[in-house]
């Protein structure tokens, strides 16, 4: 049974739609209706947006298969706030104009982290 990984699909949840909803608004308000319209803030939107559904769902089932082998809470909430701080970093940084080049940094490097010792973490368990 998953145990802490539901937590942190739910906040990331949210943050998708946030940032979906950012994406709708903007296209709202330069009436774009499909692709970026050659708009560089449509684009910029997309981007933050697609980023996110790029890595987000591919952490979150590594995620899922470490708290399903029984893993211990500190991994799963070190994992779990790992990668949504680092994704709440990356979009925050990535979607600010001018960038916030830093953030975007260190969020992708906590979004890859996560990945990482995931994938780790569900070989040694499995092994």
């Amino acid at each position: 049974m998953l145990t802490v990984t539901p937590i942190y699909a739910a906040l990331l949840a949210i943050l998708y739609v946030v940032l979906s909803a950012k994406v709708i608004s903007q296209r709202r308000s330069d009436k774009i209706s499909y692709g970026d319209g050659n708009n560089q803030s449509m684009l910029k939107v997309m981007r933050t947006h697609s980023n996110f559904v790029e890595y987000t769902p591919f952490a979150l089932l590594l995620i899922a298969m470490v708290d399903l082998q029984g893993a211990g809470g500190l991994l799963l909430n070190l994992l779990g706030l790992a990668l949504l701080t680092g994704r709440v970093m990356h979009a925050y940084g990535f979607g600010r104009s001018p960038q916030i080049v830093i953030l975007r940094q260190i969020g992708m490097l906590l979004t890859f982290t996560a990945i990482l010792v995931a994938a780790i973490a569900n070989l040694v368990l499995a092994l």
